[in-house]
């Protein structure tokens, strides 16, 4: 599935997007592998943890999830987008609530309108479970994203087989699957990463 295959991982210097690094070096053999996230410190380690001598695949882009052109340019060429960027930090959410909206909602949202101005084949988007009945910020700005209200939320593969989680929505003049949930989404890509499951 992933071989030969050009990846962008959103968030790839976190600590799922580190693990979901390893596993797709470990198991496939991707065309390119693209880290994409605002944090420089780390995609310098990771450089150094995966160098170029081993690992030609790998590829470094500075950028946020809030600015929708510089992904829109990252994602040329992308076949598969792991969405992993969010903030997730409870407290300091609440603390920051407008920077967690523009990160976590405004940047799901931006993910989506560059993964269909490139035509991507899949967006596979990570949630969590605070986003089931949320008590705090963080849940609640991983619930819209997740919600049935929210067509974005999709698979582009085309012609890919309705799943009876799934439906078909047009949105911003496209025709897109979506599904009301992530836990599919995430189940997926949790098996796929080999990621243990946290309380």
């Amino acid at each position: 599935m992933f071989n030969n295959r050009t990846i962008l991982i959103t968030g790839g210097t976190g600590s799922f997007g580190r693990h979901c690094v390893r596993t797709l070096l470990k198991g496939y053999q991707p065309k390119k592998l693209i880290v994409y996230s605002r944090d420089e410190l780390k995609q310098l380690e990771m450089g150094e943890e995966f160098p170029d001598a081993r690992f030609d695949c790998m590829r470094y882009f500075i950028g946020d999830v809030r600015d929708k052109d510089r992904l829109v340019l990252a994602m040329q060429g992308v076949d598969f987008v792991i969405h992993a960027a969010a903030l997730k930090q409870v407290t300091a959410a609440e603390y920051n609530p407008m920077e967690c909206i523009k990160t976590n909602i405004h940047g799901a949202e931006n993910v989506i309108h560059a993964a269909l101005a490139n035509e991507v084949d899949k967006v596979i988007a990570l949630s969590t479970d605070k986003a089931a009945n949320p008590i705090n910020l963080y849940g609640a700005t991983n619930l819209l994203p997740t919600s049935s209200s929210w067509p974005p939320i999709m698979s582009l593969a085309p012609g890919a087989p309705a799943s009876p989680s799934c439906g078909t929505a047009t949105w911003r003049g496209r025709a897109v699957r979506w599904c009301p949930s992530f836990r599919n989404l995430s189940a997926t890509a949790q098996i796929t990463c080999r990621l243990p499951t946290h309380a």
